[in-house]
């Protein structure tokens, strides 16, 4: 692993910015015990967090493939921090909604430029992206105690409290800021100052990328469904209360950490395809037990095996995504990551509807025919054509980045 301090850095600002992401599940419980909102309005909220940013974020990508965008790291972090705490200060739905819908927003502009960020100070191995990944799914298992503590000591209105994170990791990119330019602001690149350098790489894959997407959409869908409904679905069935609910959320995530970090080892060791095949397989295993087991300490030891299992591929889909569109890393990051965060929040009403209709337990149910498809399309995808398009081989020039520590960075790799 190179630059490690750098990568670091990233890889904390990353754990604080998801943690919002994980925190709007974790209020759900909270609002509809203090507001009575049904499961179309919970899953309301969750598209709020994906809707708009499903269309930022590949925009976002497509900018940064053009410009340094390095600035939307502490920004999107603090916009998504923000969002969140503004989310319990208003009684009113639309208030809600559109506080949630402003977090969403933070989130999407953070993901292309970390994700450029990580594959270009890790050399594009998985095992590097699953260490910046991982700084994710930390914040994100953090959040259903963060937010229990506040929400529980404090009521709903003292939401304002979870953007602190936010606004302090801000600051500390505020003062680490030439450190933090180095991370942020040279994004990969495959072709020369004058364009010539795209003409010897490898041609972009847009079949293997298409296929790639369709394989994150089926992602989305099992993660952000088990992230909404995991705890109602807890307390619905068990009659606990919310912060216990919660618990399950944290097993879910918490798994998360883990999986990300064993998909990393086993992309590098086994293949990137091969923790794509049989990481979705066991999956659809893992729902099967949450929605059977009768008790609610084996629904916790499936929720966490659960969240293990799905992050398997998780790093291998952005580095594969990333060496299928060589020469369009920033698109390939914000379309990728694009899909996977915005594509099951955009079906979730859907869900709560007929979580409503049918109840939890068969909408959870329908999640392992769900993760049956990707298992199927991933026997479809290529190795990459060739290893050249890691960004090792990229950013030729010292002008390129204009930051002798950058310089310095690449002598020590």
């Amino acid at each position: 692993m190179k630059n490690k301090r750098e990568l670091g850095l990233l890889t904390v600002a990353h754990g604080v910015n998801d943690m919002y992401q994980g925190a709007v599940p974790a209020l759900l419980p909270f609002l509809q015990a203090g507001r009575g909102y049904s499961y179309t309005l919970i899953t309301g909220i969750t598209l709020a967090a994906t809707g708009l940013s499903s269309l930022i974020q590949p925009l976002v990508g497509l900018l940064a493939d053009r410009r340094p965008m390095g600035w939307l790291v502490p920004a999107g972090m603090v916009t998504a921090g923000v969002g969140v705490g503004l989310s319990g200060l208003g009684d009113a739905y639309v208030w809600t909604w559109i506080a949630v819908a402003l977090a969403g927003i933070g989130l999407a502009a953070f993901h292309p430029a970390g994700a450029m960020a990580a594959r270009t100070l890790g050399g594009g191995d998985a095992r590097s992206m699953s260490v910046f990944a991982v700084g994710g799914n930390i914040g994100v298992a953090f959040a259903p105690l963060f937010v229990s503590v506040v929400i529980n000591g404090a009521g709903v209105s003292s939401t304002w409290l979870l953007a602190v994170p936010a606004v302090v990791m801000g600051a500390v990119c505020l003062v680490t800021r030439r450190s933090w330019q180095v991370i942020t602001t040279t994004p990969p690149r495959t072709t020369g100052v004058d364009g010539k350098a795209a003409q010897t790489g490898p041609s972009d894959n847009w079949r293997a990328f298409g296929t790639l997407s369709v394989i994150s959409v089926f992602w989305s869908i099992p993660y952000v469904v088990m992230g909404s409904l995991a705890a109602l679905y807890v307390i619905s069935r068990f009659g606990v209360s919310a912060a216990t609910g919660s618990a399950t959320l944290t097993a879910f995530s918490a798994g998360g950490v883990v999986g990300t970090l064993a998909g990393g080892w086993s992309a590098e060791r086994w293949g990137r395809l091969t923790a794509l095949r049989y990481g979705y397989l066991v999956s659809a295993l893992a729902v099967a037990g949450v929605v059977l087991m009768p008790q609610i300490a084996g629904v916790l030891v499936c929720a966490f095996l659960y969240g293990t299992v799905l992050f398997v591929p998780f790093a291998a889909q952005v580095t594969l995504a990333q060496d299928y569109l060589p020469h369009r890393i920033g698109t390939a990051s914000g379309l990728t990551l694009g899909v996977t965060l915005s594509a099951g929040g955009l079906l979730s009403p859907l869900f709560g509807m007929l979580a409503d209709a049918w109840g939890i337990r068969a909408v959870l149910a329908t999640l392992i025919g769900i993760l049956l498809v990707p298992a199927a399309l991933a026997w479809r995808l290529p190795e990459p054509r060739t290893a050249a398009s890691r960004p090792a081989h990229s950013c030729k020039k010292p002008s390129d980045s204009g930051s002798p520590r950058y310089d310095q960075a690449r002598e020590s790799r």
